[in-house]
């Protein structure tokens, strides 16, 4: 975002598709979709109605995101999301690693995908043949 508005020049127009795709401030945002001309004083009106609204929605969107996060660790859980691969999964991982199997058949015999195996493996593991 920065580099776009350090290549604006006097007189320039940004146009961007929506409102969110170009900042999170009203001062930064113009709207294709919308057709908003801020250079009038209604079209100005509904720009900063709708750089509001956007604001609401991410206010409200974290606010309920935190309180998911809270309502969770108070009953013991953590939020976000679950491992790939359970610890017993990448125990058998390593165990097939270890004899000999290379990644692609350790991770088609756990049923998880390469990638998510080699990345719930880590460095650690020497970088076996994949």
């Amino acid at each position: 975002m920065a580099e776009a508005f350090a290549y604006l020049r006097r007189g320039d127009a940004l146009v961007v598709w929506k409102l969110d795709r170009l900042g999170r401030s009203m001062a930064h945002l113009i709207s294709l979709t919308k057709g908003v001309d801020t250079t009038t004083a209604g079209g100005a009106l509904v720009f900063h109605i709708f750089g509001a609204l956007a604001q609401f929605k991410r206010d409200l969107i974290r606010e309920r995101t935190h309180a998911g996060l809270k309502a969770v660790e108070t009953r013991g859980r953590k939020g976000g999301r679950q491992p790939v691969l359970p610890p017993d999964k990448l125990a058998r991982a390593r165990a097939h690693l270890a004899a000999g199997l290379i990644m692609r058949e350790a991770a088609t015999r756990l049923k998880v995908g390469k990638t998510a195996l080699h990345e719930a493996l880590g460095s650690s593991t020497g970088g076996p043949k994949t």
